[in-house]
């Protein structure tokens, strides 16, 4: 596993995942940033946030879309 340098998120503008609204069990990721994505707990805005590789996170999402992990 590769380490990169950290990414600076002051002034990220976070948007939230419209299935929020169903109990708020969901995240916010920060678009703008080359190369990389950052995912952070919607309920916990002040918190850490993970940055995944930019591959990565288009890889996640269309397993979650084709509904590789089940449902909730």
């Amino acid at each position: 596993m590769s380490r990169t340098a950290p990414v600076d998120l002051t002034g990220a503008a976070w948007l939230k995942s419209s299935y929020s609204q169903n109990g708020g069990n969901c995240i916010e990721v920060a678009p703008g940033f080359p190369a990389v994505v950052p995912v952070r707990d919607s309920k916990d805005s002040a918190g850490p946030a993970l940055v995944f590789p930019a591959d990565a996170w288009r890889s996640f999402v269309t397993a979650v879309q084709a509904g590789e992990f089940g449902t909730i």
